[in-house]
């Protein structure tokens, strides 16, 4: 009678704690990448912050692998309860558009939560080479077709794909030089061994604000509070070459709608604080405060977009 007693007193606190309101447990947020990236940085700052907004622990888990798809995965195949999440970027919306083996949809199998931050590239060059504003680049680069390199943290990276973009909308050849990340290439550019770069702000911005490389243009929608005597593309004529690096928070597929509400809520909390914009900013990252519906669109449409440039420039799966 009293094994009985107690198994029916152990099932009714199991309904008991499911019976409350989410969330009631900690939540995971999975970093697809090595801690100490951006996406790390932004990861962890959000999960200090969503703690308190949300009343239990938010624990960021690094999960990194096979260029952020080992992580992603493991997100997709969670349980659709909210208490696991991803911090996705960029490249979420075209990894299976340059990754042999991705094994989910990225629109599918996701639920959009909120983008929570976002980063422009810049074209920049060696503060000693000739061109001296995009112009002047693009003028040398028509002139001398498939003579000035390019490099990129790699092949299929946001950074290689925004080149391509640049080169489509340009009418330019350029020499496409993949490195094993974008810190090698920056060097390279720094030290003349390439003639340019065009990657995320937060490599390259240190490099210009210590002299040693020269910002010609960046792919923001208008001039960086960081960069304002910088051009954007839009004002050079390049009306569609508006690229960024974002960061947002994703659940798995079919997470019931109360949940993302909430996360969403929690997050924008979390985004309306000062302290966590100061930081952001001083990552060189403009923060940003959306919906899960703005969170979507913008998924789609980047899908759409690296899709064109994947199947225009050639690019095939590594």
């Amino acid at each position: 009678m009293k094994r009985l007693f107690a198994v029916l007193l152990l099932a009714g606190s199991s309904l008991l704690v499911s019976a409350q309101p989410y969330p009631n447990k900690p939540v995971r947020l999975v970093v697809p990448f090595a801690p100490g990236g951006g996406s790390d940085t932004v990861g962890r700052l959000l999960a200090q912050r969503l703690s308190d907004s949300l009343g239990v622990a938010v624990v960021v888990e690094n999960k990194p692998g096979a260029a952020g798809v080992l992580g992603t995965e493991f997100v997709a195949r969670a349980p659709k309860d909210g208490y696991t999440l991803l911090l996705a970027d960029s490249p979420h919306t075209f990894n299976h558009l340059v990754l042999t083996k991705v094994p989910y949809d990225p629109l599918k199998d996701f639920e959009p939560i909120a983008v929570v931050a976002r980063t422009p590239l810049v074209l920049a060059v060696p503060v000693k080479f000739s061109a001296q504003t995009a112009t002047e680049f693009i003028a040398m680069a028509k002139a001398e077709p498939g003579k000035l390199a390019m490099g990129s943290g790699g092949n299929g990276s946001i950074a290689h794909l925004a080149q391509e973009l640049f080169k489509l909308q340009g009418a330019v050849q350029l020499i496409h030089v993949p490195y094993k990340g974008s810190g090698p290439a920056i060097s390279d550019v720094v030290a003349g061994q390439i003639q340019s770069i065009l990657t995320p702000a937060p490599g390259v911005v240190p490099q210009v604000q210590g002299g040693k490389l020269r910002a010609l243009a960046v792919t923001s929608d208008k001039r960086s509070v960081t960069l304002p005597d910088v051009p954007t593309f839009v004002e050079l004529g390049f009306g569609n070459l508006r690229v960024y690096n974002w960061y947002g928070v994703l659940a798995p597929a079919q997470t019931p709608p109360e949940i993302i509400a909430k996360l969403n809520t929690a997050i924008r909390d979390v985004m309306a604080i000062p302290a966590v914009l100061e930081r952001l900013n001083g990552q060189l990252l403009e923060p940003i405060n959306s919906t899960p519906q703005e969170f979507k669109a913008l998924l789609e449409r980047d899908a759409q977009t690296w899709a064109n440039i994947v199947k225009t420039a050639q690019i095939k799966p590594e």
